[in-house]
């Protein structure tokens, strides 16, 4: 669904952007609408436009007209899950034979679904450093180079790529550029005011930000109008979709991104400081340190560095393995992104499927998605943790 302009700041679109009160009732939170089909005025004669809800739900209308309203797009989609909605984008741009270029630093599920689902369609693929503009130039095949797989930061070495330039390789090279916002959120990073062309994001991580749904949002930059309604069809005709619930506790967590983000953003920078002075750790990967190599490119993208942190141990696989099974309040577990804290060991939980390829993650890695408890308690456990090694 296309927008409404706003004008406003994004805390009061976040809250307000698709989310009028209910106008039978007044209540101020718009209802779930838990159906499956809808009556007609007559064959053909559809109400607002809704059938069947694979095809049209009101409260997945009103998540996606918050998430294109947040990122500043003429249309947002809401899918099932992040990886759905990777898959219907790309089998709607792609045919057999074509070329996609991404990071060297992605999530595994996104090479996974690149490399061996679409790989046995025919479809290849170059994986190169995003961050290195001459890398990607080198890599895009003109004329069979169809799509630019971006994630910034990455995950989980927390790269940072540089979109603006990027989407002006791409447009030189007619390349559709995809940007994957989801460590970011549209709170801290606006890839389609900086050229990207499709921005995708796993909703399940901060947008929903509680751990308690599955799924993945799309939305498309103005000029990517019929882009847009292809894979709304695709969608459609596939039947991807987010459920009305899912949808609807999506839409919650929207409500408090902005100042969720401030307070993951915080406590991350505290922990990847703290981090940085331990013996025991070799390198921390967070943008918003000084060392890192992309930090004063992320501090002209971004307007907060977020709640991921990376750090590679001097001990190797075995200390890292300990490490992350000896936190309390970061609890050991897959997915990021919600309030409380995750330790995750990318290289056989998240990249495991990728071993052995171009993205595969050092064993000394350990990822850290920082929540927003109180920052010294989070603080100890880190240091306890760091004491056991």
């Amino acid at each position: 669904m296309t927008t409404p302009e706003f004008g406003k700041g994004f805390d009061t679109r976040a809250i307000h952007a698709g989310q009028e009160f209910d106008p039978t009732t007044g209540a101020v939170i718009p209802p779930v609408y838990l159906t499956s089909t809808y009556v007609q005025d007559g064959i053909g004669g559809l109400r607002n436009g809704y059938e069947y809800s694979r095809g049209g739900n009101p409260t997945r209308t009103a998540l996606e007209t918050q998430l294109a309203s947040l990122e500043g797009g003429i249309r947002g989609l809401s899918f099932a899950s992040g990886l759905a909605a990777e898959d219907a984008l790309l089998r709607t741009v792609l045919v057999p034979g074509d070329h996609v270029v991404i990071g060297n630093d992605v999530y595994g599920g996104t090479h996974r679904l690149i490399r061996r689902i679409f790989g046995d369609w025919g479809i290849r693929h170059s994986t190169v450093d995003t961050s290195d503009l001459d890398a990607v130039r080198a890599a895009i095949e003109l004329g069979t180079t169809k799509v630019l797989w971006v994630e910034t930061p990455s995950n989980p070495l927390m790269k940072i790529s540089d979109v603006a330039a990027l989407a002006e390789l791409g447009y030189e090279a007619g390349v559709l550029v995809v940007v994957d916002n989801t460590f970011a959120s549209p709170a801290l990073q606006q890839p389609l005011a900086l050229g990207a062309d499709v921005v995708i994001h796993s909703t399940t991580k901060y947008l929903g930000g509680h751990s308690d749904i599955v799924g993945g949002g799309l939305v498309f930059a103005a000029g990517q109008e019929e882009l847009a309604e292809r894979v709304t069809f695709t969608q459609f005709a596939a039947g991807a979709v987010s459920s009305p619930f899912d949808a609807f506790l999506t839409s919650r967590g929207i409500k408090t991104l902005g100042i969720r983000m401030q307070r993951h953003s915080q406590n991350a920078l505290a922990i990847a400081r703290r981090l940085e002075e331990h013996a025991g750790i070799e390198h921390v990967f967070y943008p918003g340190l000084e060392s890192h190599p992309g930090h004063q490119l992320a501090a002209r993208q971004m307007s907060g560095f977020g709640g991921m942190v990376s750090i590679s141990l001097t001990g190797g696989a075995g200390a890292a393995r300990r490490f992350a099974e000896s936190t309390t309040l970061f609890q050991l577990a897959e997915s990021l992104g919600g309030v409380e804290s995750l330790v995750n060991y990318p290289s056989e939980m998240t990249h495991a499927s990728v071993r052995g390829t171009e993205a595969e993650v050092p064993e000394s890695v350990v990822r850290l998605s920082v929540g927003i408890e109180d920052v010294d308690d989070l603080l100890a456990d880190i240091d306890e943790a760091l004491a056991r090694l």
